[in-house]
């Protein structure tokens, strides 16, 4: 397996969706990418507000271009912030260099995709990120 199929992509979506709702965090939502950077899923909870889907897709695809998680990105966009406005640039404003982009790995290490949420704290979004991998049975790599 190479790539997150659709199954799976709903799985890690309501299960990120189901932690934050247990956490009694803000309406989030969430994004699935396969590891070629297109969408698998988005799911939008109720009352998430009109920006949330391009974060969300900005974290994923962030940490997807990058190849590491939303925490390293954060911090190397926190040291070379020119470097990371030339990225954003170069990306087309597709990159949001914070946590809540996590990468989807399989138990070989392998990249099949990733997911970014948005809608809380980066902190929030990234524990319900890693929650909802961890739940389809795949290794989250916050970075």
């Amino acid at each position: 397996m190479t790539s997150l199929s659709l199954s799976q992509g709903l799985d890690i979506a309501q299960a990120a969706m189901a932690s934050g709702k247990t956490h009694g965090f803000k309406p989030l939502t969430v994004a699935v990418l396969d590891a070629g950077g297109h969408i698998v899923v988005v799911l939008r909870d109720d009352n998430s507000s009109l920006l949330r889907p391009e974060i969300a897709v900005g974290k994923a695809w962030g940490v997807l271009g990058m190849g590491f998680g939303g925490r390293e990105l954060a911090r190397r966009a926190e040291k070379t912030p020119q470097f990371f406005s030339a990225l954003s640039d170069m990306s087309g404003g597709r990159m949001v260099p914070v946590q809540g982009g996590v990468i989807v790995r399989n138990a070989s290490g392998a990249i099949l995709g990733s997911v970014g949420i948005s809608g809380d704290t980066s902190a929030n979004d990234e524990i319900c990120a890693i929650a909802g991998i961890e739940a389809a049975g795949l290794i989250a790599d916050a970075g």
